[in-house]
């Protein structure tokens, strides 16, 4: 039984309320790129099924970036990498802006995606620096509307920009918020670097399992980002990014929900019903007739079911790993979880190519439900 008399520990603080924003802008901002970005290759000549390279290639650079940028924030500073990473990404914008050739994306996307998965890691790792330890569950929900928050806005602006303005002022103006947010890393709690590491070293069983669902997870979600939006402009729907968009939204309603009622002891337990709900929404995006409806209504179970797998994921990587080895956790997570879009996008691209949207929605279902058994033995043990 709870004692009353005993006040909760205080989650909102000013740090926490400054990663919550640095991750906020950068989901804006990236959601601004992902969905454009193919748009702008298919301007250059490239093939519905190509158009889905960039963010092969971007994944595979974020997946192996991760396995080092993790323990490299662990070695120099989590706030320090967050500055370094925050603006060479706003180079890399800016580079974009200037390309005239779509092998000229292609040649960048892969060291973007390191610089991508140094700021996502090194975030992540601030973040446990500001999380009381008693409400690491409540303070990973509330973290997690900041990503959904930029989602759905960011798809939204961006192929507005698209359409009125051409790629380049996306580049240019994501470029210059980018170097605002390294100017706001600069103002992170100081953390505690650990010096030399002890070497690379392979992710013990605590991290294995959740990087397997989350593998399995991002095969599905991986051609999402690149082809829901194309597929609604091939639709004439309204609003192209209405899956992007509404995914997000149902993320937001669902950490709302959890945020009233509540964790219990082991939120683990949580982890397989949300996966199912990820599951049906997929499903349905392949299965229902229609379109924008279809794309609202997956969109929305879709995203609810998604959104509480990482936070669920993320609070037991919190429970169990060494703090002075976050950061390589939560790279090797990263890594799993890059890998998996990076497959996805490149083998569901080629389905969708070659033989329609709906069977890559549909193998990208699959994809998910073999990731339930692990989630049942996770959430037994």
């Amino acid at each position: 039984m709870t004692d009353l008399s005993v006040p909760r520990t205080r989650l909102i603080t000013r740090s926490f309320a400054l990663v919550w924003a640095l991750t906020f802008v950068t989901f804006f901002a990236a959601f601004q790129l992902f969905p454009t970005v193919p748009l702008r290759l298919r301007e250059l000549g490239a093939s519905l099924a190509e158009s889905g390279r960039f963010m092969s290639l971007f994944t595979a650079g974020s997946a192996i970036g991760a396995l080092f940028t993790g323990p490299l924030g662990d070695r120099v500073g989590h706030r320090r990498l967050v500055v370094i990473c925050a603006l060479l990404y706003a180079c890399f914008l800016g580079a974009y802006a200037l390309l005239t050739s779509r092998w000229g994306f292609y040649l960048l996307a892969f060291p973007h995606g390191i610089v991508w998965s140094g700021l996502l890691t090194a975030t992540m790792a601030s973040l446990a620096h500001v999380l009381p330890e008693d409400r690491r569950a409540d303070g990973l929900s509330l973290y997690g509307l900041a990503s959904p928050g930029g989602v759905i806005v960011g798809p939204l602006l961006g192929l507005w920009i698209f359409q009125h303005g051409g790629f380049a002022p996306i580049g240019w103006y994501l470029a210059a918020l980018f170097i605002l947010l390294g100017l706001l890393g600069t103002t992170l709690p100081a953390d505690h670097p650990h010096g030399r590491a002890e070497g690379f070293k392979w992710p013990n069983a605590a991290v294995l399992t959740p990087c397997l669902i989350l593998f399995c997870v991002a095969l599905g979600y991986g051609a999402l980002g690149s082809y829901t939006a194309q597929e609604g402009l091939a639709l004439g729907m309204a609003l192209p990014s209405a899956f992007l968009s509404f995914m997000a939204v149902g993320m937001v309603l669902m950490r709302i929900a959890m945020l009233r009622r509540g964790f219990g002891k082991r939120p683990i337990r949580k982890l397989p019903g949300m996966l199912v709900g990820a599951f049906t929404g997929l499903a349905l995006l392949a299965l229902l007739p229609g379109g924008m409806a279809r794309h609202i209504a997956a969109a929305l179970l879709y995203g609810a079911g998604y959104s509480m797998l990482h936070t669920l994921l993320n609070a037991k990587l919190l429970e169990s790993v060494d703090p002075q080895r976050r950061g390589s956790a939560f790279g090797a997570l990263l890594f799993a979880f890059d890998a998996g879009i990076g497959l996805g996008s490149f083998s569901l691209g080629w389905v969708i190519g070659h033989h329609g949207y709906r069977l890559g929605w549909g193998l990208g279902a699959l994809a998910m439900l073999a990731a339930l058994p692990l989630a049942l033995r996770m959430s037994r043990n």
